[in-house]
């Protein structure tokens, strides 16, 4: 009941309540990335495959500037995350434009983070179990070591999700991803890119 019903509408109340009551703050990060960016815009938007692989546009706030060399190529990431990028990055204030696709019914608070479509081919059929539930800000691999983890292990650790979500299961990652935020563990470095995710590696397994 819970997995079908009552954590699409908890996930939907939790989101409606933390946007106003975080609207301030999204307010004040959107002014300054606005500056900041120097005119690349606000918000970072990018398709990933969702619940049984249906495709949605994440969102989250854009955390570099389009700054580009004499060769008209933009610059590595490095030079192009802002001053003020760094920190919503590194205080993970950059997920939070996510709770409106949780709002939307394309997310869930919790649930496998979503990826990118173009390795969705490379899934094998155990790997595209991940599809079988609402992706989601956080998720039981975040908890469990996120960038330390390999692909394999991360992929594991969403089918593992899938087959054992639960109301507790949801609350404890909840918990755990506080813990993590805080003690900034796990954190994507500034040198990642805009994209928040590098190239998976399958292990040999399709």
């Amino acid at each position: 009941m819970y997995r079908h019903f009552f954590k699409r509408l908890l996930d939907f109340f939790i989101a409606l309540v933390a946007i106003i009551c975080i609207s301030p703050l999204l307010i004040v990060v959107s002014a300054l990335l606005y500056f900041a960016n120097e005119g690349a815009g606000v918000f970072f938007l990018q398709e990933r495959p969702g619940l049984k692989g249906k495709i949605f546009k994440v969102i989250k706030f854009k955390t570099m500037n389009e700054k580009r060399g004499d060769d008209g190529k933009l610059l590595p990431d490095l030079l192009r995350v802002t001053r003020i990028g760094k920190i919503v990055r590194s205080t993970s204030i950059d997920e939070l434009p996510q709770l409106f696709n949780v709002l939307k019914g394309d997310m869930a608070l919790i649930g496998p983070r979503p990826l990118l479509t173009q390795y969705m081919p490379l899934y094998t059929e155990e790997q595209m179990r991940r599809h079988d539930v609402r992706p989601g800000i956080s998720g039981w691999a975040q908890v469990n070591g996120r960038n330390n983890l390999t692909w394999s292990e991360k992929f594991k650790f969403d089918v593992w999700y899938v087959d054992h979500l639960t109301f507790l299961l949801d609350c404890k990652i909840v918990y755990m991803t506080i813990m993590k935020v805080f003690r900034k563990e796990s954190i994507n470095n500034t040198e990642a890119s805009e994209n928040n995710i590098t190239e998976p590696v399958f292990d040999g397994t399709n």
